[in-house]
């Protein structure tokens, strides 16, 4: 593990990596600031999906 450590340029970033940290990271706030579960309407705000089907991911896994 130490020569892969020597050998990681940090100056290089996943930039899809650090977005989806980023967005977890406004999940976790919104869900720490609720009082109650979240709606899929307010998921969608903090996430910033657009509301209706078009911008709607499955919660569940489809059979």
């Amino acid at each position: 593990m130490d020569a892969v450590r020597q050998n990681l340029d940090m100056r290089v970033h996943d930039r899809v990596a650090l977005d989806e940290i980023e967005l977890y990271a406004e999940m976790l706030g919104a869900v720490a600031a609720a009082e109650r579960p979240l709606t899929v309407a307010e998921i969608d705000m903090v996430l910033g999906v657009r509301s209706g089907d078009a911008g709607r991911r499955e919660l569940t896994p489809r059979d």
